[in-house]
C-alpha cells in the first residue's frame, strides 16, 4: 500500500469511528477507595442502598452518626443532606466523587436541566444543586461538608463549624460552580438518588468473525512495539523473542519474522516443559528511550545454577515443603517463577530500532520457588494509567490448591501483583522488607488498608490467570481469564483488593477440595467477586471433558465496526470464540455470545479446516493479542490469525462500507504512467472503501 494512501486510510478510520460508534463510558462500578462494590453481610440500616454497594454496616453506622451530628432542624434539608452523605455507598461513588482528581467532601451535584444525552444517567427535570441551595441556604448545619476550605474553592471566609450556606457562599451560582456538574460526555453526577444506568440499546451480536492466516509459526505471546509502528514482538514458550513486521490489512502479505534471528534467546535459562516455560513479556512504557524490557519464565534450579530463590511453601503460609510429595520426580520449589529485566541499550543508538538484545544484561525483578509443577500463570503487563508492572501468578498447582494458597493473604500464589520497577530499593532495604526481588511496592496497594495482605498483592483468589488485558479506551477495565479446575472457566474484572473466590468457589460454583492440609476458608468468611463471563466445561467440550479459558481483548479496531466494543475471548480447544457486550455501558454487566468464525478465501496462507467441520483449523488457542492499530490476533498452535473485514467471509455488517468479499490481488502488469493501474489490489480496495465513506459523509452532512 502506498504511503499517502496509508495515511489517508488511518485518517478515515479515525473519522469513521467518530461518526459511527458511540463514545464509550469511562465509568465502572467502583467505590471511592477504587475497590469493587460488594454485597454486605448485613443490609444497611441507615443509607437506602441494597445489592452490591460501597458500604458495610460499620460505614453505614458511621454515616448515620455523622448525619446526626449535623443537627439539621429542617426536614427538607435534612433529607437532601442524608442522600448526599449516603452517596458514598453508591456503586458508582468513585465517579460521583471524581476520586481520580483528588478527595472531595461531597459528590458532584447535578447542575443541569438535562442529561446531556448520556447513557450514564436518567433525565433530570431540575438541578439538584439548585434544590440543595433552595432547601438549605438558611438552615444551620454543624460541621458542614460545604465549607469552602473543604472544597478548595473560593467562598466567604467564616468559621464553618455551624453555618448556613448563605454564610459560606456568596450566591447559588457560586455554590453550584463549586459543587455542581453535569452528566455529559459519559460522566455522571448525583441527583439525590442511586445512579441508574439507561439500557436503551439492544444487543446485536456480530454475524460472525472473519480471520486471515498470516503465519504458520506457533507463538505464545505477542506485544505491539512501543514505538507505535506496525512491528510487534512474538515469543515462544521455549524462551525466544522475535521482532516482526505485521502486514497491512488487505495487502495479501504475511508476517515478516525470521526465526533464525531472534531478538533475544534465553532458552538456556528457561525450563522446557509443556506446563512451564517463558509465559510473558512486557516492554517498559519508556522503552524507546531506556530500552528496558522484561520476560517472565520458569526455571529449574537443578539444571540452571542461576535459578534460585525463596520457596513459596514456607512457615509463613502454613506449608512445609518436606511434607509435599514430589511430582513426577520434581521436588517442591525445584521449579521457580522468574521475572527478569533485559536491555536493548548498547545494541543500537536508538533502543526502539534495536533488532537484538544481550541476554547477559539483566537483573532479576522477581524470583519465587514453586511448590508444584503447574498453574504458574506468568503473564506480565504494564498498567496504562499507573505505569506499574502487573504480574499474574497461579495458585502453584496440584489439584484443588490443597494448601489454600489463593486465599492465604500471606502467600503470593493465586494472586495478581502490582510492582514498581522504576524505584528499586537497596539490597539492605529489600532484605529488610522481605521482598522477592528488585522492585518496590506502590504505596496505594491494598495492603495500605488491609494489613493482613502481603504488600505486593493487588488481587487474590485466582486459580491460574491466563491472559489479562486493559481496555485501550477505558484502562480501568482490567479483565482476566482464569482457568478453572473441573467445572467452570471464567473472566473477571480485576479491581483493587478484589477476592475472586478460588478455592472457595470455582467461578460461581461452590468448590469442595479433596485435600486441605493447608487449612480451609469458609464461604461466609469472604466476600467474593464473581465472574462477569464464563462457561461450564460440559457446555463446550463434552467429548474431551475439559476446557481452558484464554482471556482476550476489547475489540477497538475499525476493521470490523460491528465487532467494535465487544470483548473477545476463547477456549483452548478452539471450538468456541465469544464476543461479549456490556449493557448498560459502564455497568460491568456482560453478556457473552458464541459467534461463528471462518477463514477468508483469500487469506495469505490457507487456513485448512477441522475434519468433519466447517471451522478453520486453528489447533489450540494460546493467546489473543492486539497491535498498534488495535487489530486483534489469535495465536494458536497452527499459526497466527488476524481478525479482518467481515465481508471477506461474506458476513454481513451494516456499518462496513465495503460489502463484497475482497478480490485476490491482480497479476503484475507492465509499467504504465496511469496511476490507477499502478495501485496494488489492496490500494484499489482501499479507494473503494474511501469512495463509499465519502458518499456516507455527504449523506450525513
Amino acid at each position: 500500500m502506498t504511503g499517502s494512501l496509508t495515511n489517508l486510510f488511518l485518517f478515515y478510520q479515525i473519522l469513521l469511528g467518530l461518526l459511527l460508534l458511540p463514545c464509550p463510558s469511562s465509568s465502572l462500578p467502583l467505590c471511592t477507595d477504587l475497590r469493587a462494590p460488594l454485597v454486605p453481610k448485613k443490609p444497611l440500616a441507615f443509607c437506602p442502598y441494597n445489592g452490591s454497594v460501597c458500604c458495610d454496616s460499620a460505614k453505614d453506622l458511621q454515616l448515620q452518626k455523622q448525619f446526626q451530628a449535623m443537627n439539621i432542624s429542617d426536614e427538607g434539608c435534612a433529607s437532601l443532606m442524608k442522600s448526599i452523605l449516603c452517596a458514598t455507598c453508591d456503586p458508582f461513588s468513585a465517579e460521583l466523587f471524581k476520586v481520580q482528581l483528588g478527595p472531595r467532601p461531597v459528590p458532584v451535584l447535578c447542575n443541569s436541566t438535562d442529561s446531556g444525552n448520556s447513557s450514564m444517567s436518567k433525565q433530570t427535570t431540575s438541578s439538584f444543586c439548585s434544590n440543595v441551595w433552595d432547601e438549605c441556604q438558611n438552615v444551620f448545619i454543624s460541621n458542614s461538608p460545604f465549607a469552602p476550605s473543604l472544597q478548595g474553592r473560593g467562598g466567604v471566609s467564616v468559621n464553618s463549624s455551624a453555618s448556613k450556606l448563605t454564610e459560606l457562599w456568596q450566591s447559588k451560582s457560586v455554590f453550584c460552580d463549586a459543587f455542581g456538574g453535569s452528566s455529559d460526555n459519559g460522566s455522571i453526577c448525583f441527583d439525590g438518588e442511586a445512579v441508574s444506568l439507561e439500557n436503551t440499546e439492544t444487543i446485536v451480536p456480530p454475524k460472525g468473525m472473519c480471520l486471515e492466516k498470516i503465519s504458520n509459526g506457533s507463538y505464545i505471546n505477542m506485544v505491539a512495539h512501543p514505538d507505535g509502528s506496525n512491528r510487534a514482538f512474538f515469543s515462544s514458550q521455549a524462551g525466544k523473542i522475535w521482532l516482526a513486521s505485521v502486514p497491512e490489512q488487505g495487502s495479501g502479505g504475511t508476517l515478516e519474522l525470521d526465526e533464525s534471528d531472534p531478538f533475544v534467546d534465553i532458552t538456556d535459562l528457561v525450563l522446557s516443559d509443556p506446563r512451564a516455560g517463558m509465559m510473558g513479556m512486557a516492554f517498559h512504557p519508556n522503552f524507546a528511550h531506556n530500552g528496558r524490557f522484561f520476560a517472565s519464565y520458569n526455571c529449574d534450579k537443578v539444571k540452571s545454577p542461576v535459578c534460585s530463590g525463596r520457596c513459596s511453601c514456607n512457615s509463613d503460609v502454613n506449608c512445609d515443603p518436606s511434607k509435599i510429595d514430589p511430582s513426577s520426580g520434581v521436588q517442591p520449589c525445584q521449579y521457580h517463577a522468574v521475572v527478569a529485566e533485559f536491555t536493548a541499550n548498547g545494541t543500537a543508538s536508538d533502543p526502539s530500532s534495536a533488532t537484538s538484545a544481550k541476554p547477559s544484561e539483566m537483573r532479576r525483578i522477581f524470583t519465587m520457588g514453586l511448590p508444584f509443577t503447574s498453574n504458574h500463570g506468568g503473564q506480565i503487563l504494564f498498567g496504562p494509567a499507573d505505569g506499574y508492572l502487573y504480574l499474574m501468578m497461579g495458585d502453584g498447582g496440584s489439584k484443588g490448591d490443597p494448601y489454600n494458597f489463593a486465599q492465604n493473604k500471606k502467600s503470593l500464589l493465586g494472586k495478581i501483583m502490582r510492582l514498581d520497577i522504576d524505584n528499586i530499593p537497596s539490597g539492605e532495604e529489600i532484605d529488610e522488607l522481605g521482598l522477592w526481588g528488585n522492585y518496590s511496592v506502590p504505596q496505594d496497594n491494598p495492603y495500605s488498608e488491609d494489613k493482613e495482605l502481603e504488600r505486593e498483592i493487588w488481587a487474590l483468589g485466582l486459580r491460574n490467570p491466563w491472559r489479562c488485558s486493559f481496555d485501550s479506551e477505558r484502562p480501568e477495565y482490567f479483565l482476566c481469564g482464569d482457568v478453572g479446575q473441573d467445572q467452570y472457566e471464567e473472566v473477571d474484572i480485576i479491581t483493587k483488593g478484589g477476592n475472586y473466590g478460588w478455592r472457595v468457589y470455582e467461578g460461581p460454583l461452590l468448590f469442595t477440595p479433596e485435600q486441605t492440609p493447608g487449612g480451609n476458608t469458609s464461604a461466609n468468611s469472604i466476600n467474593p467477586i464473581f465472574p462477569v463471563l464464563g462457561y461450564k466445561h460440559s457446555d463446550v467440550n463434552p467429548k474431551i471433558g475439559s476446557a481452558a479459558m484464554s482471556g482476550g481483548y476489547f475489540y477497538r479496531s475499525m476493521t470490523d465496526p460491528c465487532m467494535y466494543g465487544s470483548y473477545l475471548y476463547g477456549d483452548l480447544y478452539a471450538s468456541y470464540i465469544w464476543a461479549a457486550a456490556e449493557r448498560p455501558e459502564g455497568s460491568g454487566n456482560f453478556t457473552g455470545t458464541s459467534i461463528p468464525f471462518s477463514c477468508a478465501s483469500d487469506s495469505p496462507i490457507q487456513c485448512g479446516s477441522v475434519p468433519e467441520s466447517s471451522l478453520p483449523a486453528l489447533g489450540y488457542i494460546y493467546s489473543f493479542a492486539e497491535d498498534n492499530r488495535k487489530d486483534i490476533f489469535i495465536l494458536t498452535s497452527n499459526g497466527v490469525f488476524r481478525v479482518v473485514r467481515p465481508s471477506r467471509c461474506n458476513y454481513t455488517c451494516s456499518k462496513e462500507t465495503v460489502t463484497a468479499a475482497s478480490p485476490s490481488p491482480p497479476s503484475p502488469s507492465p509499467p504504465t504512467s496511469n496511476y490507477a493501474n499502478q495501485l496494488t489490489g489492496a490500494d484499489k480496495e482501499l479507494l473503494l472503501f474511501l469512495s463509499s465513506l465519502l458518499l456516507l459523509l455527504g449523506y450525513i452532512f
